[in-house]
């Protein structure tokens, strides 16, 4: 369990470091190990670089509050959100949402995420769509959630931002690095305005395979996972509070 906060932790300060945050809002939450549907989630009112091991807020998946070191609470939209996939996602053991403007504005793209560069080619395969509604602060917005992920890894929220699921907090992270810098690289692409090279499909696919490989070996032990312990390294020593 405490591997699990201090990974959590780590992910907040790291998408701060990388400006993918939204002041206080959006969220990465990460299921507790156990037979209890638990997760944590980080205290309502704080920035990213301020969330610790130790001031992640317990919840269950039907809202309780179950340990709220700072008696902050949760953002409900935040909640509802991530309760959702966790609920009907066991392989989801953490859940990352993100609000930033190049993942805002090619999920207000008809075409959505297009498989331009070697980053998005391994969302060929694992990418859903969910249509804005609104802010997701009543429970009819889960189904509508659960129904586009699907079993997917990865959703862009239409006219509303990224999300990723990761079977650990690594993976999510990593997930969300490569989708977001897959969007900034659209972007750069589009406004230069020339043609675009088309990557052939057989070879994405391949592409594709590739990265899912590499991941399924990390997760399954197979493979150390040396991107995220050099991120946790970065962390160590410039942030070693993250930790407390």
């Amino acid at each position: 369990m405490r591997q699990i906060r201090v990974d959590l932790a780590a992910a907040y300060r790291l998408i701060h470091r990388l400006g993918l945050d939204d002041s206080i809002y959006t969220h990465i939450s990460a299921r507790l190990p156990g037979d209890h549907d638990r997760f944590l989630i980080n205290p309502f009112g704080m920035r990213f670089d301020e969330v610790t091991a130790s001031n992640l807020v317990t919840i269950n998946i039907d809202g309780t509050v179950v340990d709220d070191p700072l008696g902050l609470g949760i953002n409900p939209a935040g909640f509802n959100i991530h309760a959702a996939i966790h609920s009907a996602r066991k392989d989801a053991m953490c859940v990352l949402h993100t609000h930033t403007i190049a993942g805002v504005a090619v999920s207000s793209l008809k075409a959505g995420l297009r498989p331009l560069t070697q980053w998005s080619l391994q969302f060929i395969d694992s990418l859903a769509y969910h249509d804005y509604g609104k802010i997701a602060l009543d429970i009819g917005e889960r189904a509508r959630l659960v129904a586009d992920l699907r079993d997917k890894s990865v959703m862009i929220l239409r006219n509303h931002g990224l999300l990723t699921c990761g079977r650990s907090v690594a993976e999510s992270f990593k997930l969300m690095r490569n989708l977001e810098r897959s969007c900034q690289a659209q972007l750069a692409i589009q406004a230069a305005g020339g043609d675009f090279t088309v990557i052939p499909e057989a070879t994405a696919r391949r592409a594709a395979q590739q990265y899912a490989s590499f991941y399924d070996g990390i997760e399954a032990g197979e493979t150390p996972d040396v991107e995220w312990a050099a991120f946790r390294r970065l962390l160590e020593r410039t942030d070693p509070d993250f930790m407390n």
